[in-house]
């Protein structure tokens, strides 16, 4: 089964001139949803992961069953003021702008064996926030894990110290 014949494309979303890959014919397929969660599982070559650490929001659909296929804790990283306890944060730079993501203060232990999961590799400016965030933590990045990556974009550079994984690249 080829998963990325259920990745759908959309011309003009959110605004023109983009070409958005949409998950959802994935999720909603059981046996390509199945197919993707083995890829990424099978890209950790069987490391120990203590949690799993899914980006707001769409990284939290394959971050909840990674969790759960690898009996693992989950942590939310979030927008801020969506989380109701104290929290840290990092800012990440936007096409125009920054953003903040936040997580929990306890969400993490020193020593902890990380797998950063979020759907896509764009620019990476996501992923290196949340890099930030384990690791203010005391947490150890064992991979960042995308279901795809748009390469052309370059993400994969601004976390090159990490190892990396995306089941599609484009």
């Amino acid at each position: 089964m080829k998963i990325e014949n259920y990745i759908r494309d959309i011309q003009g979303f959110p605004k023109e001139g983009i070409l958005f890959k949409d998950i959802t014919p994935l999720l909603n397929n059981v046996e390509a949803r199945q197919e993707c969660l083995s890829i990424l599982v099978n890209s950790l070559k069987g490391q120990k992961i203590d949690k799993v650490v899914g980006a707001e929001s769409r990284g939290f659909f394959f971050g909840m069953l990674l969790a759960q296929e690898l009996k693992a804790g989950f942590i939310p990283v979030r927008k801020p003021k969506k989380l109701p306890y104290e929290t840290i944060s990092a800012s990440y730079e936007l096409e125009y702008g920054t953003d903040r993501l936040e997580m929990h203060t306890d969400a993490i232990q020193k020593g902890d064996r990380i797998l950063i999961h979020d759907d896509v590799l764009a620019t990476g400016g996501t992923a290196k926030a949340v890099c930030e965030l384990v690791e203010k933590l005391g947490g150890e990045i064992v991979q960042c894990n995308f279901l795809m990556e748009l390469s052309f974009l370059n993400g994969r550079e601004k976390i090159k110290e990490f190892p990396v994984f995306a089941a599609l690249t484009y």
